[in-house]
């Protein structure tokens, strides 16, 4: 085996409601551990993994990248089929990449795409995996509204969850966006990184207008509401129900490490946990 280490991008897909999350939990199944060990018993060595977002029980991803090093000698192309021999159905692998030594899939992300999926009318049981089921109409047009006011740099202290009095909240959404198709309301997200819950808990407020519980305008007054207790929270809904779609990196990628005094950086408030 060749001494050169070479540092592989690996972008990968799960269902995640039989995983314990992203993150390694000792005991328990998630979708690092399974995908370390098939990483590890194609190539021989201890790799570790590193993800772009940590998604939380439940939470599936069409896109989540990894990166590890390894000095198997094997040819990138065929690294997808064969830790696809290894992995379990619920998680494959999509497509594996040589970048350069210093990538890092987390820190380098421009940004994350999260999408929550509501079905509404009668439930379809083919889909109770991946989506949240609404017995009754939506009015999406209302919950697109509502949610224009969340895009751009705001405190989302409101629409977090474990979230201590000396993290920072403030985060840049760049798009949000509430669509119907079919049977299925989505709301599409994207935004370098996020606070633990928010993904989930702006779906639930957004829920609640589309039911016509709460005015348009709940969600401006749930940005400047930052105090505890100043106002009723909007559900965190299941995690089942939101998939992280892609990560993106640019055309040229580099890192976009967050800055102590901006965004700060700890593990569980850099890419949706998910929920």
């Amino acid at each position: 085996m060749s001494t050169d280490r070479t540092r592989i991008k690996l972008t990968v897909a799960y269902d995640g409601y039989d995983f314990c999350g992203w993150a390694p939990q000792r005991g328990q199944r998630t979708v690092h551990s399974t995908l370390t060990k098939a990483v590890r018993q194609v190539s021989g060595e201890e790799n570790e993994i590193a993800g772009a977002s940590r998604t939380d029980s439940g939470a599936h991803a069409r896109g989540q990248v990894c990166h590890f090093d390894t000095a198997c000698p094997m040819p990138i192309e065929n690294w997808v089929r064969a830790l696809n021999d290894q992995l379990p159905p619920d998680v494959k692998a999509v497509k594996a990449e040589r970048v350069r030594a210093d990538f890092e899939s987390r820190f380098w992300a421009k940004d994350r795409w999260y999408r929550y999926r509501i079905q509404v009318g009668v439930a379809d049981p083919l889909r109770a995996r991946f989506t949240h089921h609404h017995p009754l109409p939506l009015s999406a047009p209302l919950m697109h509204l509502a949610a224009q006011t969340l895009e751009g740099r705001h405190d989302f202290r409101s629409f977090s969850q474990e979230l201590s009095r000396e993290e920072s909240a403030v985060r840049q959404l760049n798009s949000l966006r509430v669509s119907q198709v079919e049977d299925e309301v989505r709301i599409d997200i994207v935004g370098q990184a996020f606070v633990r819950g928010m993904m989930r808990r702006i779906s639930g407020a957004l829920l609640e207008i589309g039911k016509g519980r709460w005015p348009v305008e709940m969600t401006q007054e749930l940005l400047q509401r930052t105090e505890p207790g100043s106002i009723d929270l909007p559900t965190v809904l299941p995690a089942y129900g939101l998939c992280l779609m892609r990560v993106r990196y640019g055309r040229h990628p580099r890192g976009h490490r967050l800055l102590k005094n901006d965004l700060p950086a700890r593990a569980h408030n850099t890419g949706e946990d998910t929920s």
